[in-house]
Formats: C-alpha cells, structure tokens, sequence
C-alpha cells in the first residue's frame, strides 16, 4: 500500500474515532469574497474548534489511539502553539500528562494557553524543527509517546477529516485553499479529497518569508532554510528530515502560492472588516493566496480552509494600526 493510500485509511479511521468527541465545524459561503473573485466561494471555519485551531483534530486522533497504558505514562510533543494547545486539551480530556517543548519567541499567548490547558512547557532552541528534536529525544528518554505536529499519519489522517466534511457539504468542488506548513492538514484534506474527487485542485499556501515546503518540493528534497519574521507563526519554520508530509504533498498537491507580509495583514484586516470574525495569520495567508489568484476562479466553486484564529493582542493591534495609516 502507498502512502497516499495509507493517509485515506487513516482519515476514515480518524472520522470514526473523532465523531463521538467532535462536532463538523460550520461552513458558509462568503459573498464579499464571492464577489472578489468571481466564484463561489465558502469558508470552513476551523477556529470555532475547542482550541481555536484545526490541530485539535490529528491530536486528539492520536491521543485517541493510545492504549490506555500509554495514555497513562504521558505523552510529549513540540508546538510553536496551536499544536501544543491541541495535544494539551486532548491529553486533559483523557486524563494525560502532556509536556510541550516550544521554540524560543514563540507567541507569548498561545504559550499561556497551552499551560491554561495544564501541560508543561519547555523552552529550547530557536526553530520548530530543534524544538521537535528534542521532543522527541526527551519522549525516547522518559518513556513517553512522542506526538509530532504533522509528521505522523495519524496526525494527518486526523487532519484530513476536514476534507471528509466539505465533501459532504459540497461534492463539485473545483479547489480548495490551505495554509501549508510542514503539510499536515494539507497532506490530510488531498488524501481525501483526491480518492473521492481526482479533478479537485488543490492549492497549498505559505507565506513568502518561510516557504520551507514549497521550496524542499521544488527541489526534489527537504531542504535546511532560514525562515524571516512572519505574521503567520503558525506555518512558519523548517520541516523534520524524512517527514511524511513532503512525499504527500509532492504527489497529491496541485499548486503552491507564496504571499508577502503586506498581503498576509491586508486579507486579516479584510476578513475582520467584511466577516467580523477574528483569524490568526496563518489563516490570513489562505484568503491572501486566494485573492492573489482570483484571475482564475471565474465561475468556480472554492472553499479556503480558515485553519485557526489563534492571534495574540499586541500582533493584532499591530496590524490594524498599520491598516489605519
């Protein structure tokens, strides 16, 4: 069985395992962004998850695959945040003890969440990727479960119950927007979406100052890249050597869009102002991307995966200062 194959398997586990804990999120057309682009499209809103944030799906598919000894000797994971905050909420519903190494100068906020949900945090390196090594080091040490931010196919077929929901909700879908950074929801919505719907395009979108992914696929491997400041720290940083979600994303993504920091803090402001909803930058990089590409969606049905709304105060006044002037 290939990968792919392997991934849909997972998703269809996942969705069984998740129903009982998990409502479907809402999903809703959006006219002003119909109106922009000349589609019709719709929004799958992630951010009213329990922790704000999509994450909570591959984690809780995880926890939820432990046995019940392993649940009781811990887990551990590495998170610049919505990850840590979903493995956290998941290890409390089932009573687990959960520790979560962070980068330095990951979002103070999204830290405070993680420790509100009761997990321990532990602060090394300066990189996600040297955060997720030494997660997994200190779970080989102590005898924990070790749970990756995607790297795991029962973090992305968790992931990919997501597509499972807008299949139902719209089967003539034509593309799907998806914030892309090491690819777990990506990797997980096309293993889906792909099997059931071969023609559906599939758009993976990052920010232009941490590219990693879509850069390792160009080149054929994964490529060791700085990653700038970014409005979306949610997709920013390097991928782990030998991650799952770059042989997935290489062969069931379509296409991959990059948009500037000015792009990423003009479609939040947007978002707020035509939806009144709150979004975290990582999400904003999906609206950006699909504005950018608009020139092509006349006519089409689109969904953008609004991923999480996870945004601390200080970076969100920032942007809409920066609007006002």
């Amino acid at each position: 069985m290939n990968l792919a194959k392997e991934a849909l398997r997972e998703v269809l586990w996942a969705e069984a395992r998740l129903r009982p804990h998990l409502a479907p999120t809402p999903f809703s057309r959006s006219l002003p962004l119909s109106r922009e682009t000349g589609a019709q499209v719709y929004l799958k809103h992630e951010y009213l998850q329990p922790t704000g944030s999509f994450k909570v799906r591959g984690a809780l598919n995880t926890l939820l695959s432990l046995s019940s000894g392993e649940r009781a000797r811990g887990v551990m994971t590495a998170s610049t945040g919505n990850h840590g905050a979903a493995v956290a909420w998941g290890a409390r519903k089932l009573s687990c003890p959960c520790i979560v190494y962070v980068p330095h100068g990951a979002e103070p906020d999204k830290l405070a969440s993680i420790e509100l949900l009761g997990a321990e945090l532990r602060q090394v390196g300066a990189d996600c990727v040297e955060a997720e090594l030494a997660g997994r080091r200190g779970a080989a040490e102590e005898g924990r479960t070790y749970i990756p931010p995607y790297n795991d196919l029962r973090v992305v077929g968790g992931q990919g119950t997501v597509g499972m929901e807008l299949f139902r909700e719209l089967p003539g879908l034509d593309a799907v927007y998806v914030p892309l950074g090491g690819g777990g929801l990506l990797s997980g919505i096309a293993a889906y979406l792909k099997a059931v719907r071969p023609g559906v395009r599939l758009v993976g979108c990052s920010p232009e100052n941490s590219p990693v992914m879509i850069r390792s696929i160009e080149a054929g491997r994964i490529l060791e890249l700085p990653s700038l400041p970014t409005l979306s720290d949610g997709t920013a940083g390097g991928i782990e050597p030998g991650a799952i979600t770059f042989e997935l994303c290489r062969e069931l993504v379509d296409d991959f869009l990059t948009v500037s920091e000015e792009e990423i803090a003009a479609a939040l402001r947007l978002f707020l102002k035509w939806h009144h909803r709150l979004i975290e930058g990582a999400t904003a990089v999906a609206v950006a991307a699909l504005l950018r590409d608009r020139r092509r969606l006349a006519g089409k049905t689109v969904a953008v995966i609004l991923s999480g709304a996870n945004i601390g105060l200080a970076r969100l006044r920032e942007i809409l200062q920066k609007g006002e002037r």
